[in-house]
C-alpha cells in the first residue's frame, strides 16, 4: 500500500484561519475547496520542518507556534491515499499576494463553513475549536469524492456524520 505523507495547518490571527482557495493547478485534487496550507513530505524532513517549509512557500510567513492536532488518515480512491499530519499555528508576517496554490484570505473562523470544503473538513475543523488534545481520523471517500465513512478515535461515527452531512 503506498500512502503519501502531507501536513496540513490551520494559522489562526485574531479569530480567523488563513484559508487557501485552490485555484492555480492545473491538476489539483483540492481544486476548487478551501483548505489550510501545507503540502508533501520530502526526503528526510520530519513532519513539524515539512509544515515550516510549506508556511513560507505558500504563504511567505515564517510558522510560529505550531501544534500537532491531529493526525488524519485519507481513503480517496480517486487519488491515492494519504495520511496528513493536523498542525495549527500562528505565524509572523503578512500572506504572499502571489501564492503558487491559489489565493489566500483570511476567514473569520464561524464563517470558514461557508466555504467549499470536503465534507470530512467538516468533520475535523470543529475539532480544532473543542479538542485539546490529539485526535486520530480516518475519512473513507468513494469514487467521486462523497464521503463514505469516519472513524474518530478508532470509533466509527460514520452513521451518526452522514446524517447531519448530507
Amino acid at each position: 500500500m503506498t500512502m503519501r505523507l502531507t501536513t496540513l495547518c490551520y494559522i489562526e490571527r485574531d479569530g480567523q484561519w488563513l484559508m487557501l482557495n485552490r485555484v492555480k493547478k492545473r491538476v489539483d485534487e483540492n481544486a476548487g475547496k478551501w483548505i489550510g496550507v501545507g503540502g508533501k513530505l520530502e526526503e528526510n524532513e520530519c513532519p513539524e520542518e515539512c509544515i515550516a517549509r510549506e508556511v513560507r512557500e505558500e504563504t511567505g510567513m515564517i510558522l510560529k507556534n505550531a501544534r500537532l492536532r491531529g493526525v488524519i488518515t485519507f481513503i480517496l480512491p480517486d487519488w491515492g491515499n494519504e495520511m496528513t499530519f493536523l498542525y495549527t499555528g500562528e505565524a509572523e508576517g503578512e500572506p504572499s499576494a502571489d501564492c503558487p496554490e491559489g489565493i489566500l484570505r483570511w476567514v473569520p473562523i464561524g464563517q470558514v463553513e461557508k466555504l467549499a470544503l470536503w465534507e470530512g473538513d467538516r468533520i475535523f475543523l470543529p475539532l480544532l475549536q473543542t479538542r485539546q488534545g490529539c485526535f486520530s481520523l480516518k475519512l473513507v471517500y468513494a469514487a467521486g469524492g462523497s464521503l463514505a465513512g469516519c472513524l474518530l478515535d478508532g470509533k466509527d461515527i460514520t452513521k451518526a456524520l452522514l446524517g447531519e452531512h448530507q
